[in-house]
Order: C-alpha cells, then sequence, then structure tokens
C-alpha cells in the first residue's frame, strides 16, 4: 500500500488538492481512501459529497474518512479508568463520564495517527491520501510518535519489567510503592501503537506531496517544510504549485502578480518535481471542478531517503554520516553527542536520532555542510573499537 501525505500553509488549497488526487487515483483503478484531519468538512465541499467520522463512498474506488477525535478521546479515557479502576477506588477518585469529556490538547492528534494507522495496515485499500494540517502543525504530528516513544523509553524502560517479581522487595526498601504492572503494561500497549505508526511514517512507499501558492509567502514556506521533512528523512514527492495564474491573463493589476509566480516557478524548479495546478477562477466544488484542476497521478517509483554511513577509515581514519538536509543554513546547525544518541538543530527544528550500532564506538571528530547534505565525522575510540587483525 502507498500512503502520500498532503500539506501546505494554511489557504493553499491542500484539502482541495488532496481530493483531486485520491479522485485522480481512484478514476486510475485505484482502491483509494482521502484521509483528513479537517474538523470542517472541507474535503466533503470539494468532493461534492459530505464526509464524516466513518469511511464514505464517494465515488467508484474512491472512500472518504474525517475521524472524530473527540470520540475517540472518550473511549481511550473509558477504557483507561476501567484498566485503573483499583488505583482510583484507592485514591477516591470521581469517575467521569463519557459525555463530560472534552479532548485535551494533543489528543485529537494521537487519535488522527491511531487513525492513519488503522487505515495504511487495512487491506481494502491500495492508496492512502493524508490531508495533514497545516505547516507547521503537520510537522509537529509528523514528529509526535517517535518523541513519546522515546519519552516512554525514558521514564518506564522495558528492561525494568525483567524485576517484576521484586518489585515488592525494592518497594519496602525503598519506601515508596513500585510502579504498578497495568503501568508497565500500559506504556507497552502505546509503544507498540506507536511504533506501527511510525513504520507507515517512515515506510519507503510513504511520500509528502507539499502545495503552496507561487510566490514569496510560497517559497519561504516550502524552503521550511523541506528542511523540516528532510530531518525526519521524509522524501518529497512532488510540490504542487496551487492556483497558478494563466499565461494569457490581462494586462492588469495580474501582470505583476504573475510576474511573482513565474520567477517563484522558475527558482522551484531547479529543486522540485513542480506540477502548476491552474486557478479556475472560483474555490473548487464536486468532482468536474477537481478533474479540472488537473493534478498529477501519484508516482508509482519507490524510494526512501537514506542517512548512509561511509568508511573513510583508511584515507582519513574516520567514519562519515551523511544526513542530507536541503536547505539548511550552517549558522543555524548545530550537534549535541549525548551517550548513543545525537541532538540535531536545524533552524527552528529539532530531533534527536540513535546512532548506528558502529558509530557508538566512535567520537564526533567534526561536521560539515556542503551542497545541502551534513557530513558528520566520527573517529573510533581507540578503547571501543577493535584493534586492527584482532
Amino acid at each position: 500500500m502507498r500512503t502520500i501525505l498532503i500539506t501546505g500553509p494554511g489557504g493553499s488549497g491542500r484539502t482541495t488538492v488532496a481530493a483531486a488526487t485520491a479522485l485522480e487515483a481512484a478514476r486510475e483503478g485505484h482502491r483509494t481512501l482521502l484521509l483528513s484531519a479537517d474538523r470542517t468538512d472541507t474535503p466533503g465541499t470539494a468532493l461534492g459529497t459530505a464526509t464524516g467520522p466513518v469511511p464514505t463512498e464517494v465515488t467508484e474506488h474512491l472512500s472518504a474518512w474525517r475521524p472524530d477525535a473527540a470520540e475517540r478521546f472518550r473511549q481511550d479515557l473509558t477504557a483507561f479508568q476501567t484498566r485503573a479502576a483499583n488505583v482510583l477506588d484507592l485514591l477516591g477518585a470521581a469517575r467521569l463520564d463519557a459525555e463530560e469529556v472534552t479532548p485535551l490538547p494533543g489528543a485529537e492528534e494521537l487519535s488522527f495517527l491511531r487513525a492513519l494507522r488503522d487505515a495504511a495496515l487495512s487491506e481494502r485499500y491500495d492508496l492512502l491520501v493524508v490531508d495533514l494540517p497545516p505547516l507547521p502543525q503537520a510537522l509537529a504530528l509528523l514528529a509526535l510518535p517517535e518523541e513519546l516513544r522515546r519519552y516512554l523509553r525514558r521514564l518506564l524502560p522495558p528492561e525494568r519489567q525483567a524485576a517484576r517479581a521484586l518489585r515488592p522487595v525494592l518497594g519496602r526498601l525503598a519506601g515508596v510503592p513500585m510502579p504498578a504492572d497495568w503501568l508497565y503494561e500500559t506504556a507497552a500497549r502505546w509503544d507498540v501503537e506507536l511504533a506501527a505508526v511510525e513504520a507507515v511514517l517512515t515506510d519507503r512507499n510513504t511520500a509528502v506531496r507539499l502545495v503552496a501558492e507561487p510566490g514569496p509567502a510560497g517559497a519561504d514556506a516550502v524552503r521550511a517544510a523541506t528542511l523540516g521533512l528532510a530531518l525526519r528523512a521524509l522524501r518529497t514527492e512532488s510540490l504542487i504549485a496551487n492556483r497558478a495564474l494563466p499565461e494569457t491573463a490581462p494586462d492588469s493589476w495580474l501582470s505583476s502578480l504573475l510576474a511573482q509566480q513565474r520567477k517563484t516557478l522558475a527558482d522551484w524548479r531547479e529543486s522540485y518535481d513542480v506540477h502548476p495546478v491552474p486557478h479556475l477562477g472560483r474555490d473548487p466544488h464536486g468532482p468536474d471542478d477537481l478533474t479540472a484542476l488537473a493534478v498529477p497521478g501519484v508516482n508509482p517509483a519507490t524510494t526512501s531517503v537514506g542517512w548512509p554511513v561511509t568508511d573513510r577509515l583508511a584515507e582519513d581514519g574516520v567514519l562519515v554520516w551523511h544526513l542530507p538536509l536541503p536547505g539548511a543554513i550552517r549558522d543555524e546547525l548545530d550537534l549535541i553527542r549525548r551517550g548513543d544518541e545525537l541532538l540535531i538543530t536545524a533552524g527552528p527544528f529539532r530531533r534527536i536520532v540513535a546512532l548506528p550500532s558502529a558509530l557508538r564506538r566512535c567520537t564526533v571528530a567534526g561536521a560539515g555542510l556542503r551542497d545541502g547534505e551534513l557530513r558528520i565525522r566520527f573517529a573510533p575510540d581507540p578503547d571501543l573499537w577493535p584493534a586492527a587483525g584482532r
């Protein structure tokens, strides 16, 4: 199954492009699901068919789904209260009724990610078109599974579960109660769910389609998004230049806007697979208008973004880790080694990544940015690296 993640600046028409992409794929015979994070029925407006909390058939081979995050949160909280009943009763806590529950900050994002996982693992579809929130919320959403898994591993390390039989003794010695089994079981279940979402996002069949209007604001947003996606090792499949004016625009105030679009498109074509989508002179509504947009079909080729390690030991005595970071600026890059992890800051984005096994036995010997690629040099630690010929 292929997954196309679609996002762009607010007001760029990303939901309309997502709907047009899904419709085009369905017409090519691919069983397609359009999954949207929109609270309001913007996808339904574009498709001409109302969408809601269950998958709705729009046309042959095409369904659309806007998950109900509030209802999913209520179900999760009810299940949690049931599992933690003994602890809650011990504390004298009053249970919350489902009717009085409203989603907490972040709950909608988690619910949507779970829906994405469920849809991607379904065998009903060939293609999943995901209408993400606007930038930069989409970048934060895509980073969430990895970051939450890291928090869980730090707060409740899985290896501590092996000491389950010793917890009563340790609790008496420490004078404080040890975490209950259900807490570790819940953390393990969350880790499995987040790992499944992360697997979908990092799969070689997953790519990102950016949507932006050609112009200064759109160029700035695309530049930032490209760097943020690259830091997550996510591949940009294409760039949709939405609401492109016709070359025959009348010689009026539109001429300056057309010149501005031409310049941006020329710049984009140097780095992206650009597909201009015409301005219809109105908001697209219904299948006919979506067809008139003539969005490109989904590229069937599958590629992955690699962060390879090259062996330069014989020539320079180092291993080099190559991180493609197009758009990165040298003065806005920062690296911090902490144990077996590397904290990478690139402009406004930050990511903590685990070092490949070979590099964990090395020390950082330097780094450089060249042609949009960060190259980090690692020198073998004599105390940890096997001696030659041993």
